[in-house]
């Protein structure tokens, strides 16, 4: 046995030694130690931090009976650190102090609570390394889980470490680097058992039995002790047929049982209390006449600054082979001896422990801590305290509304078959509100399950439920409907949606939003002319929607600008959503927000600002585990003509959305098709590609790929296909006299004219467009102009018209299309070089371009990390990578190499 306390473990140690050195040279690590109960991972956290000399340690642990409260293990990790939060930037500080309770506020975003734990870490590490030790990680509450994990994944040049330790896998924790820790093999195991054994064995039954434990280092050391030296030799009283984990458990058990009457109940005590408080245990096992002492507890208890159990298999084996009475009676005490203040959802759980039958006054007080926890940010711990409100509800006027707010709780947290079971719990007639609070959720848990068209007919019906009693939430259920109408592309749900919203009054004053409601349902079920006035007038109060509300439904305002052809609109209202997300710290809206303003930013033609959108709307996503559709990628690089890349991005759009059977991904993917091969003059395909786009319908992708489809369907010799096509963006465009949709609308009426009409009709193209940020549009314009007249033989005029395409193509970044009209000039006499396909900084990553034109447009490090959620010191990492990549030596030098291309936030 080595000096370290530990057999052997020579692999895993200097895994921990690297650990320790990567610290002290600035870098971070991050391992996962999983393996089964016993096993040794409790030892390794335990070497790690005799190991972490010159390293501050950071300690926290998972609890079993502690997975219901909000933050608890996160809490215990960085307490030695909240000095330091007044160096957090506001909001991430006050988010942090608010699922603390050092502050009141609304619920915090729980990855902004991430970002402030981030900076908290980041921060303290500048001044010593950091090394944070979380055993029994099984046992995390999940908002600790979750934010340990979104802080794993962002650590890189900090010198921070984190060192999980869990006997299973922690969803939260999953793809972060790990080591599974098995048994100990050959000399090292009889060691080990020749250590505890209480005399020598017989060479085959000290290998049976390290067989049988699988090398188990405490089954090796807790098994053998009370056997005698005859039942060892024999191999009697260790080995059964059962699991290793129930014969350590049953092992524990056997030796608790052995103790006297108040040692077991102390023990009790000590385990259903998971702080490890010594003065709370004391107080408590006092009132039940209990001596404080662990001498008479056979070692499995230590009582120091904390109570702590020799191993957690022993505190589970105590509370396990408790009885149920005595497992109240210890809750109930505790209960009485818990500060009802600043302890009050921790005694909640303890009086609803102690309660086996109704008890009204438990259960309303586990709804207050319910909405305690929701106040925090922690909804797998409301969900908790709520479901068991249900369970001891005695008031039965309060069973249904107890129910809702569990299964609504529950879905929340990530529960639905949890959420589903407790809708399925609801019993006796429902009133209206409760009937629409039935059908909301029900709804949210078909959709979640990818039944897609079907919870649309259970939100309109819950909007019908609410239509009487509460207008407004009846408009929400429409609002949720119309989203999945939108993602599943179905005109016929669309017009249910539509059709219900203009049944139902609105409650108050007229707001932007309703505006925005009744034009979107009156364009689907009258048309584009009976929608234009009340579109029009939307769009024109958009900037009164609030900041809240402008993160939950600020798609809604985007889709307004879209329908009335204002892409000045579209682009202006995601510049402002993206800055009221980044203000509020809302990182589940936010990369939404960002692949709206991208998709604006490619319009006008600001194709690296449009990327840097992009890039970052990716970065946000992977940073919350929440993938984004790449809607706004696929669009970005069909204009920049990238065969392969966009060939390949339709290819899986259109993959996911068969398997999730949304057919906005194939409307999507279908445009960015037709956009492509335009642009590569393989008209038939582009035909065919925005034809099957069309195969599902949705109001705006379907009427802003016209366009793209009579070019198409023109220049493949299918003239009814591309009168049909026009007819239907006449319609569209005729009621709004933007110079968007006129200069559309002229620009592809010339495509099926003839002569005088066709000229008159591009030059209307090119002069309507000219006078908005539509480049793109504007330079296909021109090259439009510019094919008719040479396919007339003006030679002279072709090439001017050609030549303005070019160059405008070339400037933009539109490859394909630049090529196309290099071709057409070349038919014209004119000789012109093919144009260079790269850019400058092209083997830059996503994220290392996305720094680079932040710091190149004035951006300190620390503003930078505050946009990228990563550190200061990842951010110089990462320009140290970009300076070499793109040979230069300051960051004034990025100017030069990284030309400004438009909005970059």
């Amino acid at each position: 046995m080595s000096g370290t306390g530990l057999v052997n473990r020579v692999a895993e140690r200097a895994d921990l030694d690297d650990m320790m050195a990567a610290l002290r040279r600035g870098e971070s690590r991050v391992l996962v130690l999983h393996g089964a109960a016993g096993i040794g991972k409790s030892a390794l956290i335990g070497y790690a931090g005799r190991a972490a000399s010159g390293i501050r340690v950071l300690r926290a642990a998972g609890y079993e009976s502690e997975m219901e409260l909000a933050f608890a293990a996160l809490h215990q990790l960085c307490l030695p650190l909240l000095d330091r939060l007044p160096l957090v930037p506001a909001p991430r500080r006050e988010a942090l102090e608010t699922v603390f309770r050092m502050r009141d506020g609304a619920p915090p975003d729980p990855f902004l609570v991430g970002l402030a734990t981030l900076d908290l870490l980041s921060g303290a590490s500048e001044q010593q390394p950091l090394l944070g030790l979380v055993d029994d990680a099984q046992w995390l509450d999940r908002a600790s889980a979750q934010v340990l994990g979104f802080v794993a994944r962002r650590l890189l040049a900090e010198s921070v470490g984190v060192l999980f330790a869990a006997r299973e896998p922690v969803p939260e924790l999953r793809g972060l680097p790990e080591r599974e820790v098995t048994g100990l093999t050959g000399a090292d195991a009889h060691l080990l058992l020749g250590s505890v054994a209480p005399g020598p064995l017989d060479p085959h039954i000290r290998d049976r039995i390290v067989a049988e434990t699988h090398g188990n280092p405490l089954a090796l050391i807790e098994l053998p002790r009370g056997l005698t030296a005859l039942q060892m030799a024999g191999g009697l009283g260790l080995l059964h047929a059962e699991a290793l984990p129930g014969r350590l458990d049953r092992s524990f058990a056997e030796r608790v049982r052995d103790l006297t009457g108040p040692a077991r109940l102390l023990l009790l005590v000590a385990a259903a209390e998971p702080v490890g408080d010594p003065h709370l245990v004391r107080r408590a096992a006092e009132s039940l006449g209990v001596p404080f002492d662990a001498d008479g507890t056979g070692g499995l208890l230590v009582i120091g600054t904390r109570v702590t159990f020799r191993h957690p298999l022993a505190r589970t084996a105590v509370y396990r082979s408790a009885s149920a009475e005595d497992r109240r009676t210890v809750h109930r005490a505790l209960a009485e001896v818990t500060d009802p203040h600043d302890a009050a959802d921790r005694r909640a759980w303890h009086l609803s422990a102690a309660a086996d039958w109704p008890d009204e006054p438990v259960a309303a007080e586990l709804e207050r801590s319910a909405g305690r926890a929701r106040a925090r940010g922690g909804l797998a711990a409301a969900a908790a305290f709520l479901q068991r409100s249900v369970a001891l509800t005695g008031d039965r006027s309060r069973h249904a509304d107890r129910v809702l707010a569990a299964a609504e709780t529950s879905f929340q947290a990530g529960e639905a078959e949890q959420a589903n079971a407790l809708l399925g719990a609801l019993d006796g007639p429902l009133d209206d509100f409760q009937r629409g609070r039935s059908g909301v959720l029900s709804g949210q848990i078909a959709f979640a399950g990818g039944a897609g068209t079907a919870a649309i007919p259970m939100l309109l019906g819950a909007a019908r439920s609410f239509a009487a009693v509460d207008p407004r939430r009846a408009r929400e259920a429409c609002l949720q409907a119309w989203v999945m109408a939108n993602l599943a592309a179905d005109r016929d749900s669309f017009v249910a949606v539509a059709r219900t919203v203009r049944a139902i009054p609105v409650a108050g004053p007229t707001g932007p939003l309703d505006l925005i409601v009744d034009g979107l349902a009156l364009l689907v079920t009258d048309g584009w002319a009976a929608a234009a006035t009340t579109l029009r007038e939307a769009v024109r109060v958009i900037g009164d929607i609030p900041a809240d509300e402008m993160l939950r439904w600020g798609w809604l305002a985007t889709a307004a600008c879209g329908a009335i052809w204002d892409v000045e609109g579209i682009r202006a209202e995601g510049l402002r959503q993206v800055r009221v997300a980044r203000e509020a710290g809302a990182l589940q809206v936010l990369p939404y927000c960002l692949a709206t303003l991208g998709y604006a930013l490619t319009w006008t033609g600001e194709f690296d600002a449009a990327g840097a959108a992009i890039a970052e709307s990716e970065l946000v996503s992977a940073a919350i585990g929440s993938p984004a559709p790449p809607f706004t990628d696929l669009r970005l690089l069909s204009l920049r003509g990238r065969e392969t890349e966009t060939a390949g991005l339709i290819a899986a759009t259109r993959q996911s959305a068969a398997a999730s059977g949304f057919g906005s991904g194939v409307t999507t993917a279908g445009w960015a098709g037709a956009v492509l091969y335009n642009g590569l003059a393989r008209y038939p395909e582009a035909m065919r590609a925005a034809l099957d786009a069309e195969r599902h319908w949705e109001p705006f992708g379907s009427t802003w790929l016209l366009p793209d489809l009579v070019e198409a369907a023109s220049r493949s010799g299918e003239p009814e296909i591309a009168r049909d096509a026009l007819g239907r963006l006449v319609a569209a465009t005729e009621p709004f006299g933007t110079d968007v949709a006129a200069g559309l609308r002229a620009r592809t009426r010339a495509l099926l004219a003839d002569g005088d009409e066709a000229e008159s009709l591009y030059r209307e193209a090119v002069e309507r467009l000219g006078r908005t940020r539509l480049r793109p549009e504007l330079a296909r314009a021109h090259l439009l102009y510019g094919e008719w007249l040479r396919r007339r033989r003006q030679r002279m005029e072709a090439r001017e018209q050609l030549r303005l395409a070019y160059e405008m193509f070339t400037a933009i970044g539109m490859e394909a299309f630049t090529e196309r009209a290099r071709r057409e000039l070349l038919a014209t006499g004119e000789n012109v070089q093919r144009a260079a396909a790269s850019t400058p900084g092209a083997t830059l990553t996503a994220q290392e371009r996305q720094i680079a034109i932040l710091v190149r447009d004035g951006c300190s490090n620390a503003e930078v990390g505050e946009r990228l959620f990563i550190s200061p010191r990842t951010v110089e990492w990462h320009l140290r990578k970009v300076f070499a990549k793109l040979s230069i030596a300051s960051r004034r030098q990025l100017r030069d190499v990284l030309p400004a291309g438009g909005v970059t936030g």
